[in-house]
């Protein structure tokens, strides 16, 4: 499956409702990560990766084909901190913009390339979502 044809059957999923869980491991299978927003605080990775990033009123994570970078605040160690350093090196940002856009809560920022889908919150846009490759980040 392409990010394209992932994102394509996302698209207008409610918020609220979880992803599919076939979604998810066709996205598991192809080395593909899904992220949208959640609440007002969010970035939620799914799929080949899954994690959960605190962003209140936006914020950046950093990812590499291992997944999503730990908090720099959060590590304990040298040991840690030389892997987050050597990660971070060849790592992609993707920023959360929260109500950046018109009508929408979440957008994401990034150079990765990426196809976008669109979650609605009673039938209205609430995140525009995007669908990325692990592939792309080596």
């Amino acid at each position: 499956m392409t990010k394209e044809e992932l994102a394509a059957q996302l698209c207008c999923i409610e918020y609220g409702a979880r992803i599919p869980g076939e979604l998810i491991v066709a996205a598991q299978s192809s080395g593909l990560v899904i992220l949208c927003g959640a609440s007002d605080d969010l970035m939620e990775f799914y799929g080949a990766r899954r994690e959960e990033i605190g962003c209140y009123g936006g914020g950046t994570a950093f990812v590499d084909v291992d997944g999503v970078l730990p908090d720099r605040d959060c590590l304990d160690g040298d040991e840690e901190i030389a892997e987050y350093v050597h990660r971070q090196k060849s790592a992609k940002p993707i920023e959360a913009l929260w109500c950046q856009e018109d009508g929408y809560s979440w957008t994401y920022k990034t150079d990765i390339p990426h196809a976008t889908f669109h979650v609605l919150e009673d039938d209205a846009p609430y995140c525009r979502g995007i669908v990325f490759a692990l592939a792309d980040l080596a």
